[in-house]
């Protein structure tokens, strides 16, 4: 009996991974059990949040932990790297399972030297720039409007682990200045719409809620404090997916698990970058 050619061998091999990479993009139905359970999960979240700021506790999370360990962080923190965990109530790095779906709780903090809160709130709100500071994630980005410290903002998400997925996005943010060395923000995904075949002729929008279910909700939560040499700025990031599939997690958890806490990651880094380049 012959071998088969290499050639073959490779083509076959692609095709078998194309047709894998397929079926693990089946669609999802975001379900208002779902729903209801995130709404759940965030208020619980919120009225923690409000707690602490009326006790004027624990403002940025590392400030709870053991004197041991919040030195080693802060370490960290003035050599520049982000420090990340996940937070809430998430039982596992893949997230915490409600009926439908999986929420994701990450909380990271990053510290940027002698940059003020105004300076970093100033780069914050600047949407219509954030293609130019967090690219390649961000691939446009506009404000469609704003009111004070109200916005209406769009992104076009581009996130990439395995499986690669584009997303128009639409939040609501609001800022909110505690005193002149506190402040922060809460934004709210209002539309999440997963495009298929990005920037090609056959670009289109699936319906939103039916989808891959690879991101159905995306709130996130930022706080800024001001010290006498520079401004640590913290994000927790709260995400709602689909479950990972039975039979076909080894391509879709790399991206349900790693995404989250990647982004925030992205995202701390992108803004500490940025700052440093406008105030050196």
């Amino acid at each position: 009996m012959g071998r088969k050619p290499i050639n073959a061998l490779i083509v076959t091999a692609l095709l078998a991974t194309l047709t894998v990479k397929s079926q693990s993009c089946q669609s999802a139905e975001l379900k208002q059990q779902t729903v209801r359970a995130f709404d759940q999960y965030i208020h619980d979240a919120e009225t923690t949040m409000d707690h602490d700021f009326a006790r004027r506790v624990d403002f940025l999370w590392i400030d709870g932990l053991s004197e041991s360990t919040r030195s080693k962080s802060l370490s960290e923190l003035e050599r520049g790297q982000v420090v990340v965990q996940a937070s809430g109530g998430q039982e596992t790095t893949l997230g915490t399972a409600v009926p439908g779906g999986l929420i994701h709780d990450w909380i990271g903090i990053v510290f940027v030297p002698r940059v003020s809160i105004a300076q970093a709130l100033a780069l914050l709100q600047d949407y219509d720039r954030d293609q130019n500071y967090y690219a390649p994630e961000v691939v446009k980005s506009k404000t469609l409007e704003r009111d004070g410290n109200k916005f209406r903002v769009f992104l076009r998400l581009k996130r990439t682990n395995v499986i690669t997925a584009v997303f128009n996005t639409e939040y609501s943010v609001q800022y909110f200045a505690l005193d002149d060395s506190h402040a922060y923000s809460r934004s709210y995904s209002t539309r999440i719409a997963e495009v298929e075949n990005p920037d090609t002729f056959h670009e289109r929008e699936l319906t939103v809620g039916n989808d891959h279910g690879f991101v159905w909700r995306l709130y996130s939560y930022w706080r800024f404090y001001q010290s006498d040499r520079g401004t640590f700025i913290q994000c927790r990031a709260i995400s709602l997916s689909r479950n990972v599939p039975t039979g076909l997690s080894w391509i879709v958890k790399p991206f349900i698990e790693g995404i989250p806490v990647e982004s925030l990651r992205f995202t701390l880094k992108a803004t500490r970058r940025a700052l440093l380049a406008m105030h050196p």
